[in-house]
This record gives structure tokens, sequence and C-alpha cells, in this order.
């Protein structure tokens, strides 16, 4: 059975203590979140272990493994079991055999960190693999944004309790948020978002992705590779993730906050005709 939300978060024992006097009050149940080594099985070979958090892992496989390449269709994978080991959990996926074959001779292993999905490439000429041909924009409206931040803490419910992980949403052009996924690792959280999406159907065409994390050019990539055209981050960008978002045709707002955000859109800033790239 894939593991629901409540193995996504346990109680621990804390103790406040102040800077002064030191320890200060009894004992009481603070919630923290889990962060599980995530095993990837691939047609039976290990692929790649994630430190991720135990929920929505079904998503999780979908999205891991079209972002980086194993799969091209959501029908390429014939299953996902899951399986709760002493160690953390393994992720079995069957691939239809004809995209096994290609991944089985494509050397790559990942040992990961809190979702970096990058730690195991060979040569620098990987990190240039263009994403699926970029679909037509449709402007974003700076009020949609606006709406999906307001809506956005409530959307985070692990976070609510544990105040330690990612989230990422996809929104409607009108602002309103569709669906949302946690995660300790704010690649693992997109990953998971855009295997919602893939399984679902979602046309890329019709919204865009808001993330809690800083905007980092794997980030922009992962958008990409599910075909959006805008990302809006909490934190700033990175020089590369500008640089891939003008490759890939993908707008950027970060910075984002209750009342404004910074427009990162290429040459032309955002108006209130919506954001252009």
């Amino acid at each position: 059975m894939p593991p629901n939300e409540a193995a996504a978060a346990r109680d621990v024992e804390a103790r406040a203590f102040s800077y002064d006097a030191g320890v200060v009050g009894p004992a009481f149940a603070r919630m923290i979140a889990v962060e599980d080594p995530v095993q990837f099985v691939v047609g039976g070979s290990p692929f790649a272990v994630m430190m991720a958090t135990p929920g929505d892992l079904v998503d999780f496989a979908y999205g891991f493994l079209f972002t980086e390449g194993v799969v091209d269709r959501p029908e390429d994978i014939r299953g996902v079991g899951i399986e709760e080991i002493c160690e953390g959990w393994r992720v079995d996926v069957a691939v239809a055999g004809e995209r096994l074959k290609a991944h089985l001779a494509r050397r790559r292993a990942i040992s990961g960190r809190t979702g970096c999905g990058l730690c195991g490439v060979e040569d620098l000429a990987q990190l240039q693999r263009l994403p699926r041909k970029p679909v037509a924009a449709r402007p974003v409206e700076p009020a949609a944004i606006g709406a999906a931040l307001s809506a956005l803490e409530a959307r985070q419910p692990l976070n609510a309790l544990t105040h330690a992980v990612h989230a990422a949403a996809w929104c409607g052009l009108d602002g309103r948020i569709a669906l949302a996924r946690e995660d300790v690792g704010r690649h693992n959280a997109l990953d998971k978002a855009i295997g919602a999406l893939w399984r679902a159907g979602v046309d890329a065409r019709d919204g865009f992705f808001l993330i809690t994390s800083r905007c980092s050019f794997e980030m922009v990539t992962k958008a990409a590779m599910f075909g959006a055209t805008t990302l809006v981050a909490l934190s700033a960008p990175t020089s590369l993730a500008l640089a891939k978002a003008r490759e890939f045709g993908i707008s950027i707002v970060a910075v984002a906050r209750a009342d404004r955000a910074l427009s990162f859109a290429g040459d032309r800033p955002a108006t209130r005709g919506g954001l252009a790239a």
C-alpha cells in the first residue's frame, strides 16, 4: 500500500529554551517532517536513491522518471509498486520494453541528497539536454499570481505541522490552485506535482507552477519538460536558471510576496496584460 500522509510527519520530544536562562518549561511533542531514502528500481535494476518525504510516491515515480528522461509518456510506465523496507522505501517501476532497453543502455547512477537529481551526471553536456518542444504560451495575469500566493499557505498542511518542507503548486490561469505537493526536497515536490499532472493528462498551457523554493536551473528545466511557460518562485532565481528560462521560453516571476514580485521575463517586463517570455 502506498504510504499515506500520516507517514510524512511524526512526533518527537522537544523543550523550549532561552538564550539567557537555558531550558525553560516541560517537554512537549513537536511534529517534524519525515526524510527517508527512497530507492527507485526500474525494470528490476536500481536506478536512484533520493532523500524524500514518503508521500505521493506514485506521483513521484511518474514525475521523476519523466524529468530524468527514462520515459516519454505516462503509458511507458506499466506499473508502480511501493514497499516499505527497513532502510526506507523501495519503488519498483515496470517500464515498457523499448523504453527499458533505452534506459539500460544509458549509464546513470544517482546517490541522492535531498532531491538533487543531478549528482550522477557524467558529462557537463548532459546538463544541456533540451526538454520537449515548448508549447504556445498563454499570458498569466499578475492578479492570478497574487491569488495563487494568497491561497498557497492553506495548501501546505505538512509544512503547517513541521515548518520544514517545500511545496510545488499547479495553478490555473485564474490563479486557483488545482493541486499541490510537498516534500523535504524542492526538486521532489516539483516532480510529484508534475507526476500527478502528467498522469491526469493536464494541458501545460492551462496554468503555471508556483514553488516555495529558490528558482534554480533544475526547477526551470523540470517545468520546461512538462511544458509550463511560467514559473513563480518565492525566492530569487540563479543566473543559470534565467539563462535556461530564456532558452526554453519560460517567464520567471520570483521573490514573490503577497503584494508584489519581480519579473525576470527577458527583455519584456510584466504588464497588466500579463507576462510574456
